[in-house]
């Protein structure tokens, strides 16, 4: 596994300085992941959280939940640690790397490292943001594993490289989990158009911000992409298995002034094509490109450790 995340994070870093238009086909990506999550989905993780609060957790956010409904929002003053590690200069794509436990495609790794092995791998390698998968049912992962990649990161201020911002990517769909992302160190929320509606998300982003939040808007489709132009996003993460063709008018919608990231899905192979894909978006003009499962492809190197 280690091999894969230094290979491939190092081929599209090689990606932001070199110029290549690959004479290739087009690729047929198959998602592995939701792109559109459904009614029963939004109340499975409904139930979740409120399970969550039953226990007691609520009490462990109150004072952010308190901060979060009043005051004037801080979006002027939160703007730019997310943005700024990966909106870079022209023509470089920076690489948004998710840790997760649990994919969609068999056969891909036998065993996905501890959080605290591969957070310094995405760093050392040419990462320029980390995300966690905190929902268990979809990625495996927890809120204990974003609090340990967050302090990881944090161990290497200071030093160069030094520490990535971490962004929570749950199925967010109460104000609570907002706040338990904060609590855990997480510098950005991801929240999705497809499972709530624009005025919900709008008051997510401003709640967000007053407690510090910077937040990332994933849309499915280029109606939803124009919603998230009208809420005035600053960051817009493109979630689908449209063409290029498709991706790049829905970059041109955006304007210079919006970070744009797309998700490089994995393809159900044992290559490397997406790299390529890579190089495409970002000659259509995405700032970074969000990788996941195809970080993970190879499996383990027997000769190779975590630190390799």
């Amino acid at each position: 596994m280690s091999f894969s995340v230094r290979f491939l994070l190092m081929c599209v870093l090689i990606a932001g300085v070199v110029s290549f238009t690959p004479a290739v086909p087009r690729l047929n990506v198959k998602s592995t992941q939701l792109n559109a999550i459904g009614a029963l989905a939004r109340k499975a993780k409904e139930a979740e959280v409120k399970k969550w609060i039953e226990e007691g957790g609520r009490e462990e956010v109150k004072g952010l939940l308190g901060d979060m409904e009043g005051g004037e929002s801080e979006e002027s003053e939160v703007a730019g640690v997310v943005k700024e590690a990966i909106h870079k200069r022209r023509r470089t794509l920076s690489i948004v790397a998710e840790y997760k436990r649990k994919f969609k495609a068999d056969g891909y790794v036998n065993e996905i490292f501890e959080p605290n092995l591969m957070s310094p791998l995405f760093r050392e390698f040419g990462a320029s943001a980390c995300a966690v998968m905190t929902d268990k049912r979809v990625g495996g992962c927890d809120y204990t594993d974003l609090k340990t990649i967050t302090e990881e990161q944090e161990k290497a201020r200071g030093d160069v490289p030094g520490p990535l911002p971490v962004i929570c990517s749950d199925m967010i769909v109460m104000d609570e989990q907002i706040a338990r992302a904060k609590i855990n160190g997480a510098q950005a929320v991801l929240l999705q158009l497809g499972l709530l509606n624009e005025d919900v998300v709008k008051g997510m982003m401003e709640k967000a911000a007053r407690i510090g939040l910077e937040t990332i808007i994933q849309a499915n489709t280029e109606e939803e992409v124009k919603t998230a132009i009208s809420l005035n996003a600053k960051i817009i993460k493109v979630n689908s298995i449209e063409d290029i063709e498709v991706k790049e008018s829905w970059r041109t919608l955006m304007g210079d002034s919006v970070t744009a990231i797309a998700d490089v899905l994995a393809n159900d192979n044992k290559q490397l094509e997406e790299v390529e894909e890579a190089w495409k978006l970002r000659d259509a003009g995405y700032q970074a490109v969000w990788v996941s499962d195809c970080l993970y492809k190879s499996g383990n190197d027997p000769t190779e450790h975590a630190g390799a």
